[in-house]
């Protein structure tokens, strides 16, 4: 598989790195020469210098032969130019557009049918948005993906010091707990992704991950000591675009919602277009603004500024503060190892909400959707069987899947399935699979040539 990349800032980046590691045949375009030779010194891809809009340029990166255009320039313009010209040059292959603008948002549907034709258009900061929602949604956990329309939860939590489930086998679980017990498919553990066996322990401080249908969630965060609080007050600090957005969710929904924002202007904004938010003019960082709103009664904060040590600094006197829950956005790679280990563990990232977007969109095979689970060592898929597929109508543990992958739901039509070793494959269900980021490319092989029929 050939992909171009328009843009070689961190989304950019972290897709190359990613696809350069399953050895696919990766050409970055940047006009920055400095962002190209960080990708050169890291990554195994070719860079080319230029625009990423200029059909010269293009044409020199080979996207006639291309399967894939990735346009992911920090710019809405440039990206909607190169898709245009991408269009024009290659017309087969498939476009993918990074669009953060607002005035963007109603004619997403529009660019599929016309020009310049772009097969997805992703914003981050909507899918951010969205990723909010979820973890609000799942009080406890720190990490929530959703498949089959949200009927089945991939859910993220960490094991605490007094869990009665620290220092106990898998195995011996359903002798330990009455209800069934989830579906456990990874931990990670000293920041290693580790696909568990029956004879593994868990320990504190294990961040676990398991699948569990959604009328069965709240009794499986039960299980692992979660106490299930609605949230209802909601403390958004950060009135930029992605505040704004989360703002207007919320009010939808009747949360009862504040915004702290700083810049004067951007409050009046802010002021006119919600009806019931409470904007306040201020630091979310300052202490004394914070006691005098209460903060002890809100049931979550949402730090979203455009600084995110400020972030990081509100989420931790917040918590100092008796805020039990918040949701910290970050966008530097290099800081998620470092946010556990100082109190904090719930992390949204724009740039990640779009790599994600991506992933299910340059997988091989039928994949409707992908997430990526610490960072990039691991990654869910949900795909489709087809029905001349080998891996259908046999139990699962007679299956040779990939080494470090496991299949972790069955979708038959309205049956949700948390699968054991005798569950079967049916043709046309769809299938959730688990894997590490070695076992991908197995993965994605058997995607594309046992399924893709179609």
């Amino acid at each position: 598989m050939k992909v171009v990349i328009v843009g070689a800032g961190e989304v950019g980046f972290q897709i190359a790195s990613r696809l350069a590691r399953e050895n696919k045949d990766v050409v970055v375009i940047d006009a920055d020469p400095e962002a190209l030779k960080r990708l050169s010194e890291n990554i195994d891809v070719q860079a080319i210098t230029g625009s990423g809009s200029s059909p010269a340029v293009l044409e020199t990166a080979g996207i006639r032969q291309a399967e894939i255009m990735l346009a992911v320039t920090d710019s809405d313009e440039v990206n909607l130019v190169a898709c245009l010209m991408a269009d024009t040059l290659a017309p087969t292959a498939k476009k993918l557009a990074r669009l953060r603008g607002a005035d963007f948002d109603r004619y997403h549907d529009v660019f599929k049918t016309n020009a310049p034709h772009i097969d997805t258009v992703i914003n981050p900061e909507i899918e951010v948005v969205r990723t909010i929602e979820r973890l609000m949604r799942v009080p406890g956990a720190v990490d929530v993906a959703e498949f089959a329309d949200g009927r089945i939860k991939f859910v993220g939590v960490y094991i605490e010091p007094d869990s009665r489930l620290a220092d106990v086998r898998l195995a011996d679980l359903p002798g330990i707990i009455r209800e069934e017990p989830p579906l456990i498919a990874a931990l990670v553990r000293d920041d290693r992704l580790i696909i568990p066996k029956g004879q593994d322990r868990l320990r504190s401080g294990d961040l676990v991950y398991f699948a569990s249908e959604e009328k069965n969630l709240f009794q499986h965060l039960s299980i692992f000591g979660k106490i299930v609080t609605p949230v209802k007050r909601v403390l958004i600090i950060g009135g930029g675009r992605i505040g704004y957005r989360l703002a207007r969710r919320l009010e939808d929904q009747s949360f009862s919602c504040k915004i702290i924002e700083k810049r004067l202007a951007r409050c009046d904004y802010l002021a006119e277009r919600l009806d019931r938010t409470v904007v306040l003019h201020g630091d979310g960082s300052d202490q004394t603004l914070l006691v005098e709103e209460n903060i002890q009664d809100i049931d979550l904060v949402v730090t979203l500024t455009s600084d995110e040590e400020t972030n990081i600094l509100a989420s931790l006197l917040a918590k100092r503060l008796g805020v039990k829950k918040t949701i910290t956005q970050i966008n530097k790679f290099s800081y998620f190892p470092l946010m556990s280990t100082i109190g904090i563990e719930q992390v949204v990232s724009p740039r990640l909400s779009a790599i994600n977007s991506i992933l299910q969109h340059i997988r091989r095979g039928k994949v409707l959707s992908a997430v990526s689970i610490k960072g990039e060592e691991g990654e869910v898929m949900e795909a489709l069987a087809m029905p001349t597929s080998d891996i259908v109508s046999k139990p699962l543990k007679k299956i040779a899947f990939p080494k470090g992958s496991m299949v972790v739901g069955i979708i038959r039509k309205e049956l949700i399935i948390i699968p054991r070793g005798d569950s079967r494959i049916e043709p046309d269900d769809r299938i959730i699979i688990f894997a590490t980021r070695q076992a991908i490319p197995g993965v994605e092989k058997i995607l594309a040539v046992k399924l893709e029929y179609f």
